[in-house]
């Protein structure tokens, strides 16, 4: 497959992840807004992190770890709370400098006019 997405599922970037970085296009979900969150920091996309960082937790810039090396993303759940707020658990599998490392969240995302974003989580 051709430039495959990097959050795991089974698609091309440009079809999966590719349409929702720095085009506009709301996430329909909190898991699909997760994976592409994911996406965008292999991809080192710092405008698509913090435009779906809500506004009440988001930092005021983005820097990335230098040496760092996505390797994959598991999604263990997604559960809806109600139509505006949902809880995504994942492990994101990265290495530095040889070592490697796990991200085991629990992340919390609200829906505010038809759009996602990332509000916090807690490590797992």
């Amino acid at each position: 497959m051709k430039d495959p997405c990097s959050c795991g599922r089974v698609a091309t970037f440009e079809a999966c992840c590719g349409r929702y970085l720095g085009t506009g296009v709301p996430a329909p979900d909190g898991e699909s807004l997760m994976r592409s969150r994911y996406a965008a920091f292999v991809r080192r996309h710092a405008a698509h992190l913090l435009a779906t960082w809500h506004v009440s937790t988001r930092p005021a810039s983005m820097d990335f770890d230098e040496g760092v090396k996505w390797l994959g993303l598991e999604v263990k759940r997604h559960r809806p709370i109600d139509e505006c707020h949902a809880e995504v658990e994942f492990v994101a599998r990265s290495r530095l400098q040889g070592r490697g490392q796990r991200l085991h969240e629990r992340s919390r995302f609200v829906r505010e006019d038809g759009h996602w974003f990332y509000v916090d989580g807690d490590l797992l």
